[in-house]
């Protein structure tokens, strides 16, 4: 159980719905708000598909490969690392999308890279190998953490309303925090198990 609530936490932080408000939101700024919620809830669900493959086939490309649990533990934890670093501290380049002006947004960049990123990805193969019998529980855990971000992007404009560009940043700030603390903890994992072997 408390692997599943600490998994939950590690993927909801990692999905960074506070930090893809303003995105999302610069995105769609230019449709009607009911077409916006529902490209909201289309990229979130291609988005939950690609996660879902990613889960159930994570052990067998990791077993493909030949990556030892303790690697993937430890190369993990660093790449959580670096993720949680950018979002304490953020670059000052403004968020361009890419997308022609009054272009609707299909796959890219809402649904991958900025949900379902490399970073999740990567993260759901690595608990799918470290806990290959609590299957059930990391689609559930993905699921909360999936259903948390969908609720976030969905009430974007009270969210903005009531914190404020300055309280959704730092806000985003205190979720990079608790992922490096998260990183950490499974990259010192990583290396108490290979010590051990």
């Amino acid at each position: 159980m408390s692997e599943m609530i600490s998994a939950t936490v590690l993927l909801f932080l990692i999905m960074d719905p506070l930090g893809n408000l303003p995105i999302f939101m610069s995105v769609l700024k230019h449709l009607e708000p009911k077409r916006r919620r529902v490209i909201v809830i289309r990229e979130m669900l291609i988005a939950l598909l690609l996660m879902l493959v990613f889960l159930f086939a994570g052990e067998h490309i990791l077993s493909f490969l030949s990556l030892r649990t303790e690697t993937v533990s430890i190369s993990g934890g660093i790449i959580l690392f670096l993720i949680a670093i950018k979002m304490i501290f953020p670059s000052q380049e403004g968020n361009s999308t890419g997308l022609p002006a009054g272009e609707e947004p299909f796959l890219v960049p809402l649904a991958i890279p900025l949900v379902a990123g490399p970073s999740i990805l990567a993260a759901l193969m690595l608990l799918s190998h470290q806990y290959p019998l609590q299957i059930n529980h990391l689609v559930l855990a993905l699921l909360i953490a999936w259903g948390l971000s969908v609720v976030i992007l969905m009430l974007s404009n009270v969210f903005l309303r009531l914190l404020g560009s300055k309280g959704v940043s730092a806000l985003e700030r205190l979720m990079g925090l608790l992922l490096v603390m998260i990183s950490t903890q499974m990259f010192l994992d990583g290396v108490r198990a290979y010590l051990r072997t």
